[in-house]
């Protein structure tokens, strides 16, 4: 829950236009900020204040408790030139809600934080349960002191200083560091050195019960479990049983306790797996002879601590095997306001960068210090995707650049068709050229329409021209991404003749080359008089259907528009 305290006409019209970037109402406090500031407190995870920085400390001073536990509280000033992050920056979500509060303002946000000043990663925003030292270790590294990362497995890390060595079992151990982090599910022992602990999401807890056991019951039972090997609760990701159980209250209960799944599995999946522990009495009750260990292994996880059980229940303990992650980012048409948020987001979190030299180029200035580049030149597709999916697989978080959306005539299906098995995955849309080129033009994609790319580099010519034959009588406005270069003179003539066999001579026919960048240029032309002279491998063509026209518009401008046939137009 966001809460916002506002104080005087302006920031009540403030209030509204965040409601609006945020995406949903926040819950107002408006009768006065000596209450309101308190009582947000106590119902909000986060709190936007709209009152000065001062009143805003002076009042909320007494209710400090906790950084674990306070709500994170940022302060917008009169003028909403500001966002100003005052308490719970990090794990508060202060930091990340001032970011985007002046994002959508217009504003700037007044990060005070010394990770987020440096540009180096919080140890307690990794996104995992934490403990430890955390100021002690995060001091190290902002001194540029040695320190090491010791993981259990290869659990993928944020980019991270040149004073930082990440260790996983088996590597040789550096020398005369002062600070530690510990990224592992086993808990630790007293440590000589200042040291945070990490606790990823690593473990799977596969649960039988009898019907109506209670969730005291299951969660001493796995409680003692995880004590008894020494491992922790925290980094618990799922319970797991048999399908007969999914109902099952306690479980059910104990899931949302915890915040994890619950899991479940056919009978006929469990009895297949081949557990160490069978059983007579589950293959009678649920039709499996094993529940607990069995539904750990069916979750893909390693059966670490066999079963144990009391008289209502029996708990098996799996790991589930560390995961790089890779994802492939559109980075739009090319100017930043067109790059997502999201898009700029995992970049940032990235530790890894992979893309084409150019691309890469583009984004510099959101790479964190420590951030490792993997460029290439053009035509080296292959060879990019091949090492962003090695990378991840080693256990870093990569970043796959390209430019417009991945998915199209870029590098998403590329990497997909190559094999991505023992990695997480995740495509994150961009503005696509042809989305952009339509927005300088106009409507021209205002009603049904193609895209297809005239290079026959990977796609045989011959397939090409029957697709082209196939949009121009279907009478649809086609985008030609890649239409002209300096070795495929003939492509575009072809096509816009294959066009002009089903469409009259004035069909509107248009130009834009580096859209959205400083060197724009549009041309605005018929099928008839059209110079394919002025396109080039920057440039995407657009021809429109027979309905598409140029009309005026603003103060002088022609636009491109093909009309949506709304039946309300032609009263």
């Amino acid at each position: 829950m966001i809460g916002q305290v506002t104080s005087g006409p302006a920031s009540l019209a403030h209030a509204d236009r965040i409601d609006a970037i945020l995406g949903e109402p926040t819950r107002r406090y408006s009768e006065g900020a000596v209450t309101g500031l308190p009582q947000a407190w106590t119902e909000c995870e986060l709190i936007i204040s709209h009152l000065a920085l001062g009143a805003t400390t002076r009042i909320i001073a007494p209710l400090l408790a906790s950084k674990k536990t306070d709500p994170g509280v940022v302060v917008i000033d009169e003028a909403a030139r500001f966002a100003v992050p005052l308490v719970g920056g990090h794990t508060g979500g202060a930091n990340d809600l001032a970011r985007r509060l002046a994002e959508g303002l217009g504003a700037t946000a007044v990060l005070t934080t010394a990770t987020d000043s440096l540009g180096i990663p919080a140890l307690d925003t990794v996104g995992w349960p934490w403990s430890g030292d955390v100021a002690g270790v995060t001091r190290a590294m902002l001194d540029g002191r040695p320190v090491v990362i010791r993981r259990s497995q290869r659990w993928p890390l944020p980019p991270l200083p040149a004073t930082v060595t990440v260790v996983s079992p088996g590597e040789p151990e550096p020398t005369n560091v002062v600070a530690q982090v510990l990224v592992t599910d086993v808990l630790p022992g007293p440590q000589p050195i200042p040291t945070v602990v990490l606790n990823p999401p690593s473990l799977v807890a596969g649960i039988g019960c009898n019907r109506g056991t209670s969730v005291e019951a299951l969660t001493g039972l796995l409680t003692d479990t995880l004590a008894h090997a020494g491992l922790a609760p925290e980094s618990l990701a799922a319970l797991t049983s048999v399908d007969a159980k999914a109902d099952e209250p306690g479980l059910l209960e104990l899931a949302a306790h915890l915040g994890v799944p619950l899991i479940t599995f056919s009978s006929e999946t469990l009895a297949r797996c081949e557990v160490p522990n069978p059983s007579a009495a589950p293959l009678v009750a649920v039709g499996t002879p094993s529940v607990a260990e069995a539904s750990v292994i069916a979750h893909g996880a390693e059966l670490i601590v066999p079963k144990t059980k009391t008289t209502e229940a029996t708990c098996a303990i799996g790991r589930l095997p560390a995961r790089g992650k890779l994802t492939v980012v559109g980075l739009g048409p090319g100017s930043r306001d067109l790059t997502t948020p999201r898009a700029q987001q995992a970049i940032r979190e990235a530790s890894v960068v992979v893309g084409y030299r150019p691309y890469v180029a583009q984004v510099k200035d959101l790479l964190r210090p420590g951030t490792i580049i993997a460029s290439t030149a053009m035509g080296k597709e292959e060879e990019r995707t091949a090492t962003a999916i090695d990378l991840a697989r080693q256990g870093n978080n990569v970043a796959l650049v390209c430019s417009g959306d991945p998915a199209i005539y870029a590098m998403a299906s590329p990497t997909l068709e190559q094999g991505t098995t023992g990695i997480d995955v995740e495509i994150v849309p961009g503005v696509t050229a042809s989305l952009a080129a339509s927005a300088i033009l106009g409507a021209p994609l205002g009603h049904d329409h193609a895209t297809i790319s005239l290079s026959d580099l990977h796609t045989d010519w011959e397939t090409i021209v029957r697709r082209v034959r196939a949009a121009a009588e279907a009478d649809l406005v086609t985008v030609l991404y890649n239409p002209r270069s300096r070795t495929r003179l003939h492509h575009l003539p072809d096509a816009l003749a294959i066009f002009a066999e089903h469409r009259p001579a004035s069909t509107p026919v248009a130009v834009v080359e580096e859209a959205d960048r400083p060197d724009q240029v549009v041309t605005l032309s018929t099928l008839g008089e059209f110079d394919p002279a002025v396109v080039n491998m920057n440039s995407l063509v657009v021809v429109g259907s027979s309905t598409t026209c140029y009309l005026p518009a603003g103060t002088g401008r022609t636009v491109m528009v093909t009309p949506r046939d709304y039946h309300w137009m032609n009263r």
